[in-house]
């Protein structure tokens, strides 16, 4: 399939890897600052967690624990069908569909993933939820799992990670990291990790070989 490409399969982070789940979040909270300090936590939460605990559970607990309230994670869950892929996230998707595998493994729960991979317009050839998997990233076996899902080695495979709690992990897992930092979010250790650091996702049809 490769073709003399370095990759088989590009595996992506769905919730802020494709998706502006952002502005969301900062919707729901009534502000960008608010909705930041809400997302950091639940990534500290997921993060920190391991095997996987109900979602919007964490969800509410972060919400909880940065003055939105734990109300804020039915509301998101109610309006997940507004979530929007970043602008140039279909185009991306269709350069590279036909030339690679194409994958997800998102830390949320099975239905929310399917409602959310949806949005994206293409055949994935996995979508492997936290809930599936039974491990939020970045766990070595939530990779593991997207991985043996995918059936491509680790060695052939671009992880497209969109929080820095993504990078060391899926660089962990053996894979080559492109970290879309659209938050920037990244430090010193990100950029040293990832293959590279990039704004938007316009560059990955290059590094994945696809042109």
């Amino acid at each position: 399939m490769s073709g003399g490409r370095r990759y088989d399969a590009v595996l992506f982070d769905l919730l802020s890897g494709l998706l502006d789940s952002w502005t969301l979040w900062n919707a729901i909270a009534g502000g960008a600052r608010r909705g930041r300090r809400w997302r950091m936590r639940y990534l500290e939460l997921t993060c920190a967690e391991g095997r996987y605990r109900d979602y919007l559970t964490i969800v509410a607990e972060a919400a909880a624990q940065t003055g939105i309230g734990a109300s804020a994670a039915a509301a998101l869950s109610e309006a997940w069908a507004e979530v929007s892929p970043w602008p140039e996230a279909g185009d991306v998707l269709r350069r590279l569909s036909g030339a690679v595998r194409l994958g997800i493994v998102t830390n949320c729960s099975e239905t929310l993933a399917t409602r959310a991979a949806a949005r994206l317009g293409v055949a994935w050839d996995a979508v492997v939820a936290a809930e599936r998997s039974g491990w939020y990233k970045p766990a070595a076996a939530a990779y593991a799992a997207g991985l043996e899902a995918m059936a491509v080695p680790a060695g052939r495979t671009l992880f497209v990670a969109g929080s820095p709690f993504d990078v060391g992990g899926a660089a962990t897992a053996g894979m080559d990291v492109y970290f879309h930092d659209r938050a920037g979010l990244a430090g010193p250790l990100h950029h040293a990790q990832a293959v590279t650091v990039q704004p938007t996702l316009d560059a990955l049809p290059q590094h994945a070989g696809v042109v």
